[in-house]
């Protein structure tokens, strides 16, 4: 892959992203027919407060991705469904997974300037040197992208398992660089990482057990190395939000204060104690809280202080991650947000470090950080197009033949002239009437045409109610959950399981948007669905204006017309916790770059086959072929299929083979 040179006058820490004049989030645009414009829909998606300056809406309503041209500098806003429609062209169907490489470089310069600005600001000696923590998003272009946009940071990994030091080792080529080893290590994963310490990397062993440090000094000693370690402490201060318990004294990772000790001891009885370059520590992922991070920090440089005064040499820092991402634009301290912005964050860290050192009269150390999900999950955003919307309301009236019931009649009224007068009278009118009609239906009273017409004069009903109501400034609580009970079901083309592990499994927040049709008001409530045959394939919760709503405002479906939604800040974690539920694969993923002013495809990848994913679950395809070719011979033998229907039928299977998982038109 082809990457951008970077310019010798450029500074070594740049300013975050600005937009250029006349272009952000909240671009002005021309107001459309209606009292809406696309500032409306900027603000009632939260544009402005989740996507981080990298998104916005054109003039014309079409979501944008604000990208660096390679060649200048200059930020040149690329619209999505115009890249949706020339990838169509090429064959490239949605769902696609749209990776922007310029947004995962911007994040890795933005965390290394701000800390780099805040060493200088408040005169820290030390250094600073960020990990990325490949179990964020272990695909193969991350790695590659990571170590590449972050040479001139001396940005490097942090590993937890064999598989991920073997792909560490691979693509980090900086000497200046860490590769920290955290996790359970066994011989094999010691012997490789000081063997990589040999060929010249800054490996540090982070001992996570009293036990790693026998294997980690049989293996020095056969290869003949002087290693460098570090031991991993668990703080008693706690972190915040989803991940609280992977911090704190119950943390089931890292040593203990008692078990630090007895390390060091055992480390001087040896004469090991020069190893002993890093203080590690973890208070977990997506602290929301600034306030809970700096007190974990406090903590943390106190124990590293007593490492020194100890005799260790140390200058290594580790403070882990918790960097969190705003996911529903709040700014707050909800576990789906964070109240502080990447530059605050450094700068506590800087000052609480500093502040603490210079009261124990220790040198400042090296600060390194894993922030992982900050750095990557503005990177990725997933396309998807709904293929169908389920309306409660009907608007085809049921035929029936001689009088209706009286209690039908009365529904039919109430659906025709309910009003902000009479709100909860025809409420709750409405479902005696229901009900009523509902028992005659079971007794045989009604048949089913009447039935039909009491379920659509019903709901017809409760949406006038609902529509109604949001015109009071004090709704009646009875009415507040109207607008969720009458949404749309709305059945987008992708998987829950496959894409977006964490909403189904820890009901994590992404924002969810149309992504044209911007400079229109939408009409409808609606709550997304995916294909599987799963009642949990549903997005449940969604980022608007700075809350969490349980329905996303969406268009009036047109006619021969695809309709597009994006799911973004989908970057981390997401395609490694992927799930083969019904069978759906990875879909289409496609690198999006702007280099010599226009825009280009640097990487494409094709999504899974049919045939992939049942070889993922031990299914030969060729061994289906053969069997379903018997069963289409058996069909010819007992004179069901003509042999050239046959031949078709076989052709069809095979084709099916080949295709995509999703569906396809």
């Amino acid at each position: 892959m082809t990457t951008r040179a970077v310019s010798p006058e450029r500074e070594q820490y740049p300013d975050p992203q600005a937009p250029p004049p006349g272009w952000s989030g909240d671009t002005p645009g021309e107001e459309s027919r209606s009292d809406w414009s696309v500032e409306d829909a900027a603000d009632a998606y939260g544009i402005n407060h989740w996507g981080a300056g990298y998104f916005g809406v054109s003039a014309e309503g079409d979501l944008s991705v604000l990208l660096r041209d390679d060649r200048n500098g200059d930020t040149v806003p690329v619209g999505i469904p115009r890249l949706l429609r020339d990838l169509d062209d090429r064959g490239v169907t949605a769902p696609v997974l749209i990776r922007f490489p310029q947004i995962l470089e911007d994040r890795i310069a933005q965390l290394n300037g701000g800390f780099g600005r805040a060493i200088e600001e408040l005169d820290y000696r030390g250094a600073y040197r960020g990990v990325l923590p490949i179990k964020v998003n272990q695909q193969q272009q991350v790695a590659e992208e990571v170590a590449a946009f972050g040479r001139r940071f001396h940005y490097g990994f942090e590993v937890g398992s064999k598989p991920e030091l073997i792909a560490a080792l691979a693509y980090l080529k900086d000497p200046e660089a860490l590769l920290v080893c955290n996790g359970y290590k066994d011989e094999e994963f010691i012997n490789l990482a000081l063997r990589g310490q040999m060929l010249g990397l800054r490996v540090v062993l982070v001992i996570e057990m009293l036990q790693e440090f026998d294997t980690i000094e049989k293996c020095a000693a056969e290869l003949g190395v002087e290693p460098v370690i570090g031991i991993r402490v668990k703080l008693a201060a706690e972190g915040g939000g989803q991940w609280s318990a992977s911090g704190g004294e119950r943390s089931p990772f890292g040593l203990n204060l008692g078990q630090l000790v007895q390390t060091v001891e055992r480390l001087k009885s040896r004469g090991r104690l020069s190893w002993l370059r890093m203080l590690h520590c973890h208070q977990g992922s997506q602290i929301p809280d600034l306030t809970t991070i700096r007190q974990a920090v406090e903590e943390a440089t106190r124990i590293y202080c007593g490492l020194v005064t100890e005799g260790a040499p140390m200058g290594l820092l580790n403070l882990g991650g918790g960097l969190a991402v705003d996911y529903d634009g709040s700014r707050s301290i909800r576990p789906t947000s964070a109240n502080y912005s990447i530059e605050e964050y450094c700068h506590a860290l800087v000052d609480a470090v500093r502040w603490v050192t210079d009261e124990c009269k220790v040198p400042h150390p090296t600060l390194v950080t894993e922030s992982g999900r900050a750095v990557v999950a503005h990177y990725a955003m997933l396309a998807i197009e709904l293929l169908d919307v389920n309306v409660h309301e009907s608007r085809q009236p049921v035929e029936l033949e001689g009088e209706p019931p009286e209690a039908l009649r009365a529904l039919r009224l109430i659906a025709e002239h309910a009003g902000a007068d009479n709100l909860l009278e025809s409420f709750g009118k409405a479902g005696r009437f229901r009900q009523e009609l509902h028992e005659m239906f079971l007794s045989g009273e009604i048949g089913l045409r009447e039935r039909a017409a009491c379920e659509q004069a019903y709901w017809r009903a409760m949406t006038r109610i609902a529509v109604a109501s949001r015109e009071l400034r004090h709704p009646p609580e009875e009415l507040r959950d109207l607008g969720g009970l009458l949404a749309d079901q709305c059945y987008g083309n992708f998987s829950i399981f496959q894409s977006l592990a964490d909403s189904w499994a820890i009901d994590l927040v992404f924002p969810v948007m149309p992504l044209h049709r911007l400079a229109e008001r939408p009409t409808r409530e609606g709550v997304i669905h995916d294909v599987t045959c799963d009642c949990d394939g549903v997005i449940k919760h969604y980022a608007a204006n700075a809350e969490i709503l349980e329905t996303l405002p969406i268009h009036e479906l047109r006619p021969d017309e695809r309709y597009y939604l994006g799911i973004f800040l989908v970057g981390a974690y997401q395609e490694t916790l992927s799930d083969l539920h019904n069978l759906f694969g990875d879909t289409h993923a496609v690198s999006v770059e702007i280099r010599d002013g226009s825009v280009r495809l640097s990487r494409e990848v094709e999504g899974d086959s049919v045939a992939d994913v049942l070889s993922y679950v031990e299914h030969d395809p060729k061994k289906l072929v053969e069997q379903f070719r018997a069963l289409a011979e058996e069909a010819i033998h007992d004179g069901r299929i003509t042999p050239a229907q046959r031949r078709t039928t076989l052709d069809v299977f095979r084709q099916g083979l080949a295709g995509y998982t999703y569906f396809e038109s």
